[in-house]
């Protein structure tokens, strides 16, 4: 059985053109399965949120092959790669871009009833999922009444709120203190095994890269 949740291949991309172009991608190969937590390592502008964007469905490659749970992606049309993004994908930011009017529960519903599932199947699973990282009582808080931490941690619950395949995090501890970025990787690595899927993280923090399953360094627009 092929657990490949993401496969990218020979993945370009060059920004401008003429002799103003600045290559980014030049060739990148990567591969995730089922269950792997990896952490993306690279110095500021060397391509991680572009790499994250064109896995996610967020941008497209100048040329190469994105496939996510073996279904190539290229050719596909908009509507499909909304699909396969809405569905399979959770994308979780340096920053925690929580809808300020709505509550802890409300932000990781909106994504399941925007996919179609039951307003209480949606309301239940926010709230079992705000359990499984410690944020039991917080569920009718508003992100103004949220500490960071704990509004990345609502962040991550609502990547996870459809079940995806694949996580892809830009630097998600990035904006916090040691002692809550440990908390909320811990949060991180307990939904990832909890629900199997494979996650991409692109991270600063060495010492959280070093606890993870493996890592990969993007160097000169390719995977070293």
């Amino acid at each position: 059985m092929n657990d490949t949740v993401l496969h990218l291949s020979g993945i370009r991309k060059t920004y401008g053109k003429g002799a103003g172009a600045v290559p980014v991608l030049r060739g990148v190969d990567l591969e995730l399965r089922a269950g792997e937590i990896v952490a993306l390592v690279a110095p500021s502008g060397a391509g991680k949120s572009t790499l994250l964007q064109i896995a996610g469905l967020l941008d497209t490659p100048d040329a190469g092959a994105v496939e996510i749970g073996g279904t190539p992606m290229q050719g596909a049309s908009d509507r499909r790669r909304t699909t396969v993004r809405r569905q399979d994908v959770g994308f979780v930011y340096q920053f925690h871009h929580l809808l300020p009017e709505f509550t802890a529960l409300e932000n990781i519903a909106l994504p399941q009833l925007a996919n179609g599932t039951p307003r209480p199947q949606a309301d239940a699973r926010a709230q079992s999922l705000l359990d499984s990282v410690g944020l039991t009582d917080r569920a009718t808080h508003r992100p103004s009444a949220l500490s960071g931490g704990e509004q990345q941690r609502v962040a991550f619950c609502r990547a996870m709120a459809n079940a995806p395949k694949l996580l892809l995090a830009d630097e998600p501890t990035g904006n916090l203190d040691p002692g809550t970025s440990d908390q909320v990787f811990a949060a991180l690595v307990r939904l990832a095994r909890d629900t199997g899927l494979a996650a991409l993280v692109a991270t600063h923090n060495l010492d959280l890269a070093a606890r993870m399953d493996r890592q990969v360094r993007l160097d000169q627009g390719r995977i070293a």
